[in-house]
C-alpha cells in the first residue's frame, strides 16, 4: 500500500472532516438485476477477527479473504471464510475458519468442526482452492502469517493436515494470495503464493503519525519477499523450484496474483500486484521457467511511470476481442488500473478512458472480479473497497474508513459506466472491504457475489435477475472436468459464439485479493436462444468443439467425454 503521501496529508491536516454518503439509491433503478443482502436468511455468521488489540499490527489491516468451493461435489457452492487469530500473550477464544455447506434451498450449514477446520491458531490471509491430487475433490490451500496451511480433501465430507506430508511445512512467511495452475502442462496442479514483507510480531517496526501514537507502517518500513512457486512432483508432494524457474524476487511485496495467457501461446502466465513496488509479469517460457516482462508489457506502473500500491488483480476478456485484458485494484488517489491489450504481450491503461478512472481515485480498492452480472455477454466489474486505518475518517475528508463497493456495468467493448448505486441499497452501503468471489450458489444461472470486510461480517449477495417485461436475460453455465489436463481445467480458455459475437472465459484459480470464485463459467446470453459454437482449448493444448448449445441450462464438459446437461437445471 503506498502510504507515504497519505501519511504526509495526515500530518498536514488539522481540521477534522466527515465523510459525506457518495451513492443515493436511484428510485426506479434501471438494471435488470438487483444484488439482495442474504447474509442472515442464508445462515452466514461469520465475523473476522484481525487480532487487533491496540499494538498496531501490520497484518491486522489488510485481512482476509474468501472462496467458493464444491468441497462435497454435490453440484452446489460451498463457501470457506478465512479468519485470524490472537497474537501472542492474548486469547480471544481462538477463531478459526468458517466452511458453510450449501443446503441447496439458499441456506448453508456450518460445517466447520465435522469437516476438520476448525484447527486453532492459524492467522489466516488468504485461500486458494484446487484439486491437486486430481481425485475429484477440492484441496485447500490457507495462506497466513507464519506457516501456511495445505488440507487435503479425503472426499468422505472432511480434510487433514497434508502440510507437513507435502514438503509445504518449515516456512514461515507473511503470504497473502495464491493460485494454483499447471505451469508446466504435465496435468498436476502447481503452486503460486503471494509473499508481502518481511514481518513478525518480533520484528515489528513502531511507526507513528505524532511521533507518540504507533501507527500502522507502510510497507517502506520492511523488507520485500520473494513470492513462491511450487512444482507438483504427482504423488502427494512439492518441489520448491523458486530459485530455478526466475520466480525469485526479494523486491517483491505482493499482495495478489491472477492467471492468464497474455501472449496466447497456450502456456499459463502470471500477473502480479505489488505494493509500492512494480507489478510483475511472468511469461512462462514453457520449459518449466519464466520471465519477468511487466515494464516491456505496460503493466509495471501507472501512466506516469510509477509504482502504485496494487492490492487485487483479475484478468478477463472485458472487451470479447478474444485476449485478455487486467484490472489491478489500488490505494487511494491511484485509481484502478485497467490495462486493455493493445497488441501481441502488450497493454494499454485505459481506466480514465474507459470510464472506471475517476470514480475509483477516492477508494482503496482491494477485492476486484469481472462477471457478467446482467448476463448481456459483456463482462462487467465489481470492487470491495475499504482503508486500512479507521483514523483516517477524522482526518481525510475525501476517503472514509468503510466505503461503498463499485460495480462497473459494461457498455460493450470495455466501455463501463458506474452502476453502483442502481444495484440496490444492500449492496452500496459503504463496509470495510477485503476479499470479493463470485458463485452461482443457488443455481439459477446468474452470478452472486461474497464480500469479507476487515474485523467485521462476511456479506452474501444474492442475483435476483429481473425481466422488465420481456423476459429475464439468459445464461449457459459450464464445468470442465479434465482427464489427461488437471481434473479442474484450470487453464483452459472457453469461447462461445453466438450471434455474430464471442465470448471467452479462463478457468482460473485464485485472483481478486486473498480469495478464490468458483470453478464453473458462466456466459451471459441476453435473449438468444442457443450458443451456435462452443470451443474448449483445453490445458494440455487439446481442442474440442459443439455446436447449437441450448441456452437457460448449465452443463457438464469431460474431456475426451463430450458434453452433458447438469441435473437440476
Amino acid at each position: 500500500m503506498n502510504r507515504r503521501s497519505f501519511l504526509t496529508g495526515l500530518s498536514g491536516i488539522a481540521a477534522a472532516a466527515t465523510l459525506r454518503p457518495r451513492l443515493l439509491w436511484a428510485a426506479q433503478p434501471q438494471l435488470p438485476f438487483r444484488l439482495t443482502d442474504v447474509t442472515a436468511s442464508a445462515g452466514l455468521r461469520f465475523r473476522h477477527y484481525s487480532g487487533a488489540f491496540g499494538g498496531k499490527f501490520l497484518p491486522e489491516a489488510l485481512g482476509s479473504g474468501c472462496a467458493f468451493l464444491d468441497y462435497d461435489a454435490d453440484g452446489w457452492q460451498d463457501i470457506l471464510l478465512v479468519n485470524g487469530t490472537d497474537w501472542p500473550g492474548h486469547d480471544s477464544g481462538r477463531p478459526t475458519l468458517q466452511l458453510y455447506r450449501n443446503n441447496r434451498n439458499g441456506t448453508f450449514s456450518d460445517v466447520t468442526h465435522a469437516a476438520g477446520l476448525d484447527a486453532p491458531g492459524i492467522y489466516g490471509m488468504g485461500v486458494a482452492v484446487g484439486d491437486y491430487n486430481n481425485d475429484g475433490f477440492p484441496d485447500i490451500l490457507i495462506t497466513c502469517v507464519g506457516q501456511n496451511r495445505l488440507f487435503r480433501n479425503t472426499g468422505k465430507g472432511t480434510f487433514v493436515d497434508a502440510t507437513k506430508s507435502s514438503g509445504l511445512a518449515n516456512r514461515q512467511a507473511f503470504s497473502t494470495s495464491a493460485l494454483w495452475f499447471d505451469y508446466d502442462r504435465d496435468g498436476r496442479l502447481d503452486l503460486f503464493v503471494c509473499n508481502y514483507v518481511k514481518w513478525s510480531p518480533e520484528h515489528d517496526v513502531f511507526c507513528s503519525l505524532d511521533g507518540k501514537h504507533k501507527s500502522y507502517c507502510t510497507p517502506e518500513a520492511y523488507r520485500g519477499q520473494t513470492c513462491w512457486l511450487f512444482h507438483n512432483r504427482g504423488d502427494g508432494t512439492f518441489e520448491d523450484v523458486t530459485a530455478t524457474s526466475g520466480i525469485f524476487d526479494s523486491s517483491s511485496k505482493s499482495l495478489g496474483v491472477a492467471l492468464l495467457d497474455y501472449d496466447q501461446d497456450g502456456w499459463p502466465d502470471l500477473i502480479v500486484a505489488n505494493d509500492t513496488q512494480p507489478n510483475k509479469l511472468y511469461r512462462n517460457n514453457r520449459n518449466g521457467t519464466f520471465k519477468e516482462v511487466a515494464v516491456d508489457a505496460g503493466v509495471a506502473f501507472s501512466t506516469d511511470g510509477k509504482a502504485r500500491a496494487g492490492m487485487g488483480v483479475d484478468t478477463a476478456d472485458f472487451t470479447n476481442s478474444g485476449a485478455q485484458g487486467i484490472a489491478i485494484t489500488n490505494f487511494d488517489n491511484e485509481m484502478l488500473g485497467l490495462y486493455r491489450p493493445s497488441g501481441k504481450g502488450a497493454y494499454d491503461d485505459v481506466a480514465i478512458a474507459a470510464g472506471v478512472g475517476a470514480p475509483t481515485k477516492s477508494m482503496l480498492g482491494f477485492g476486484c472480479v469481472f462477471a457478467d452480472f446482467d448476463l448481456d455477454g459483456s463482462l462487467d466489474l465489481a470492487i470491495a473497497n475499504g482503508h486500512i486505518d479507521d483514523t483516517v475518517r477524522n482526518i481525510r475528508g475525501n476517503v472514509g474508513y468503510a466505503q461503498p463497493p463499485q460495480l462497473f456495468l459494461n457498455q460493450g467493448k470495455g466501455m463501463f459506466r458506474d452502476a453502483t448505486s442502481e444495484a440496490g441499497p444492500d449492496f452500496s452501503q459503504p463496509k470495510v472491504g477485503r476479499g470479493l468471489a463470485y458463485a452461482d450458489f443457488d443455481r439459477d444461472g446468474d452470478v452472486d457475489l461474497l464480500r469479507t470486510t476487515n474485523n467485521g461480517p462476511a456479506y452474501l449477495f444474492r442475483n435476483d435477475q429481473r425481466s422488465n417485461g420481456q423476459g429475464a436475460n439468459q445464461s449457459i453455465r459450464l464445468r470442465l472436468v479434465g482427464t489427461q489436463s488437471n481434473r479442474d481445467a484450470i487453464g483452459a480458455v472457453v469461447r462461445l459464439e453466438s450471434g455474430g459475437i464471442t465470448q471467452s472465459r479462463l478457468v482460473k484459480s485464485g485472483c481478486s485479493y486473498l480469495s478464490q470464485s468458483e470453478l464453473p463459467l458462466t456466459f451471459g446470453m441476453g435473449k438468444k436462444d442457443q450458443a451456435d459454437r462452443i470451443v474448449v482449448q483445453w490445458p494440455n493444448g487439446r481442442t474440442e468443439e459443439f455446436r447449437n448449445v441450448k441456452a437457460g441450462k448449465s452443463y457438464e464438459c469431460t474431456e475426451g467425454k463430450g458434453i452433458v446437461l447438469q441435473s437440476g437445471r
